[in-house]
């Protein structure tokens, strides 16, 4: 094989390796989100039903406002985690409760929580 044979040969399998692990983020993503769906849907863990509405809720409240457009309420998502585990830095007078600063939610399910809220 020719140099530009096999240089192309060599940058086509990159291209291709690369292709393929592009799908890996998006697929953690996505369980990430699966994942904080299951913990905000806990009566016993995030239980973010009880006072917000979304999409598929049963029986939501409505003492928060609906989880909808959040990418276009929180387009810097770090500022939406961060008003998941503390909005009281936000808003001292808020009635959402803290779950990272009280220990409800682990920083873990806080990053998986984000990541579904995010969805909506």
């Amino acid at each position: 094989m020719r140099k530009p044979a096999k240089l192309i040969a060599a940058a086509s399998t990159v291209a291709m390796l690369l292709g393929s692990t592009a799908l890996v983020p998006s697929t953690a993503v996505a369980a990430s989100a699966e994942m904080g769906k299951k913990i905000a849907e806990d009566r016993k863990a995030g239980n973010c039903f009880a006072c917000h509405s979304y999409e598929g809720a049963h029986l939501p409240g409505n003492i928060g406002p609906p989880l909808v457009a959040m990418k276009a309420r929180f387009p810097d998502k770090s500022k939406l985690r961060q008003w998941i585990a503390d909005p009281t830095k936000t808003n001292p007078d808020t009635m959402m409760p803290p779950f990272g600063k009280h220990n409800i939610l682990t920083e873990e399910e806080i990053d998986h929580v984000t990541e579904w809220v995010y969805t909506l």
